[in-house]
């Protein structure tokens, strides 16, 4: 028979697959219904929604100053600038593409022949290993990955210096 101690284990284990199930459900959900509001939403919330709990320090995630000079100088690169595009205008990352954050995840799910009329770059695709993202000092690029990674871009990464590193380390 079951002892009271392996009950609650069974129980605590239940509890854990049916909440990354649920999170799992809702996360899918909200992808799927309308998403310029879930964009609209996530620009103004603190934290990006996530199952699992995706740090932002994750080293598998995040972009080294030098691993980034590394992906421009070889070409080896899709940069998207996630600020505002007045902030973009006043100082960029050479061959960053401005993809505002507000309108990412929509922009992210445009067929690739509208995302290259709109962004006059080449689309980004789920599998590709070199989408980066980033901000001014890597807390929207952060959200940017998380929306990403919601989306199925799981290779995409971040920029967690942002521009302010950028120009720190660059002097432009």
């Amino acid at each position: 028979m079951f002892s009271f101690q392996s009950a609650a284990l069974v129980a605590a284990m239940l509890s854990a697959v049916v909440s990354r199930g649920l999170c799992q459900v809702v996360t899918q959900a909200n992808l799927r219904s309308i998403p310029t509001f879930a964009s609209f939403a996530r620009t103004f919330t603190a934290s990006t929604p996530t199952c699992g709990g995706e740090k932002e320090n994750d080293e598998a995630s995040v972009v080294t100053h030098s691993q980034l000079k590394t992906m421009l100088t070889n070409r080896d690169i899709q940069l998207f600038d996630v600020r505002d595009p007045d902030e973009h205008q006043e100082g960029r990352i050479p061959q960053a593409v401005n993809l505002p954050l507000g309108v990412l995840e929509e922009s992210l799910q445009l067929p690739p022949d509208h995302f290259e009329q709109r962004f006059k770059v080449k689309a980004p695709e789920k599998e590709d290993g070199n989408i980066v993202f980033h901000c001014r000092s890597g807390k929207r690029s952060f959200k940017a990955l998380g929306i990403a990674h919601q989306l199925g871009f799981h290779k995409a990464r971040h920029y967690k210096g942002g521009y302010s590193q950028w120009v720190e380390q660059e002097g432009n």
